[in-house]
């Protein structure tokens, strides 16, 4: 088991006559991936927006954890070590969040090093088809909004596209390019389903299946995913997320409860403005739920 974050009981923190709801937000990211600020801002507006378990969750990188846990101090926030990891699975691109990890594992280190790199290969074939479609320099320019240079995704190139003035938002950017079917779109094998959760799992956490009503599959698939990621070992899946509507509550809630799958909340945030949700700003979980923090019993 990774080292454990806390030294208290956080079984309380779901419901309790003692003390009001905590807000967990389970689920964001600094300028070390794709996020706009670096970890300490970022743990400063969450605390600010009320929140007081948060963990960050950076794609495919841990290295912002050390910076937002001295300000969790500062702020009196509990941190939760967090990740995302890319993953292709079945022709889909999915994420898997890694709660109470150990970032300094290193099965996890050396797994989360492979997928940076693969990043930084289809940042190249990205650029190339932004060219042929009349949009220069856009690899030196997504470099330029990309606060780690180790780690570079369609955000960044994303941002130069409104930087340039060429869209008008992040929004619009995702329905004109870099997605399937439109310029700047690269198919990219990321990690398998069975290695993301491995690495999750060895290095002492927690795997959530992140934000599944993005995905575009149907029910059969769905299920097919759930069954499969449960028998590898993942424990969770989100809920309440930035990326679902108040109607895809209950719908996961429900999923959750049929594959006995624990249920995380976490806004995906990135951006002041960029997302559908702020960081914190979150309802919380349906009553049926069984929450993921339900056993963080302490060290």
């Amino acid at each position: 088991m990774g080292e454990c974050v806390f030294c208290y009981d956080l079984s309380v923190f779901h419901k309790s006559p003692a003390m009001p709801d905590h807000n967990f937000d389970l689920h964001c990211h600094s300028s070390v991936s794709d996020g706009m600020l670096p970890p300490a801002e970022l743990v400063a507006r969450a605390a600010a927006q009320g929140v007081t378990v948060l963990s960050l969750t950076d794609h495919d990188d841990v290295a912002g954890l050390e910076a937002a846990r001295t300000a969790a101090l500062a702020h009196n926030i509990q941190l939760v070590n967090g990740v995302e990891i890319s993953v292709t699975w079945s022709s889909h691109t999915l994420h898997i969040v890694g709660l109470q990890i150990d970032p300094a594992h290193p099965v996890l280190r050396m797994g989360l090093e492979g997928i940076r790199h693969g990043r930084c290969e289809r940042a190249e074939k990205m650029a190339e088809q932004l060219d042929r479609a009349g949009i220069k320099d856009s690899l030196h320019g997504a470099y330029q909004h990309a606060g780690n240079k180790n780690l570079i995704g369609r955000m960044h190139f994303a941002r130069y596209l409104v930087a340039q003035g060429i869209v008008k938002d992040v929004r619009t950017v995702f329905k004109k390019y870099l997605v399937k079917g439109k310029p700047g779109y690269v198919s990219h094998q990321w990690a398998t389903l069975a290695e993301a959760v491995s690495w999750i799992v060895t290095s002492g956490g927690q795997a959530v299946i992140a934000h599944p009503g993005r995905y575009q599959m149907g029910s059969g698939k769905m299920h097919e995913l759930l069954e499969e990621f449960k028998k590898l070992g993942g424990v969770g899946i989100e809920v309440v997320t930035g990326s679902h509507t108040p109607e895809q509550y209950p719908h996961f809630a429900s999923l959750a409860q049929k594959f006995g799958l624990l249920s995380s909340r976490g806004s995906d945030f990135h951006a002041p403005g960029e997302g559908y949700r702020d960081i914190g700003r979150l309802p919380a979980l349906p009553e049926q739920c069984k929450p993921i923090w339900h056993d963080w019993v302490g060290c």
